[in-house]
């Protein structure tokens, strides 16, 4: 993103850009997560968060699409976020064979990592997976209709919905392209391994 806003603004890399230069970003981050909103990095992109300007929730944001007709406006994560469920898992295999292939070759690329696998440099300890079984993607249990996603199905309304959905829907305050849940510091133990 960076690399096309400096070209939109006429200075590719390496051009220094003037300080009176900048553009506005504006970030779809509500006030259930304005945890996630940031400052940008640079000072030629300033971030503004419009929803969190104006009081609006997620379920805010529902509401609207719905009253414009576009309820089924999918939660926008990246593609290959570790944080997904079954049901997004198999969304993305169902609906989109290209998206679903990509993001199985990405699970594979990560398999070992790289000697710059993590902040501090390290190498990778163990194996990567983006699916919580620890195997391929592909041959994960996407298809396996686990006990929170059954008890969402046969419930209509109720806080014990959200809770059963957790896991199934992914995070409920997931990733964005601004804002990675995984950006949380690692914990490492007395043997040195991330917990």
């Amino acid at each position: 993103m960076k690399k096309q806003v400096r070209e939109l603004l006429g200075y590719p890399y390496p051009a220094r850009i003037p300080r009176d230069v900048f553009v506005e970003q504006w970030v779809g981050i509500s006030t259930d997560e304005f945890h996630r909103a940031k400052d940008s990095d640079v000072k030629y992109m300033r971030n503004r968060h419009p929803l969190i300007d104006m009081g609006w929730s997620r379920a805010d944001c529902i509401k609207y699409l719905t009253s414009l007709g576009l309820a089924d406006t999918p939660k926008s994560s990246c593609l290959g976020c570790p944080f997904h469920g079954n049901a997004q898992w198999r969304s993305i295999r169902d609906s989109s064979p290209q998206e679903w292939e990509d993001v199985v070759a990405f699970d594979a690329a990560i398999r070992k990592g790289n000697a710059r696998a993590n902040a501090s440099g390290n190498r990778l300890l163990g194996e990567a997976f983006l699916h919580r079984s620890r195997v391929p993607l592909d041959q994960a249990p996407i298809d396996h209709v686990t006990a929170a996603e059954w008890a969402a199905m046969q419930q209509e309304l109720g806080a014990s919905e959200a809770d059963a959905q957790k896991l199934e829907d992914g995070v409920v305050d997931g990733c964005s392209p601004w804002a990675c849940r995984g950006e949380v510091e690692p914990v490492q133990d007395d043997f040195g391994l991330a917990s």
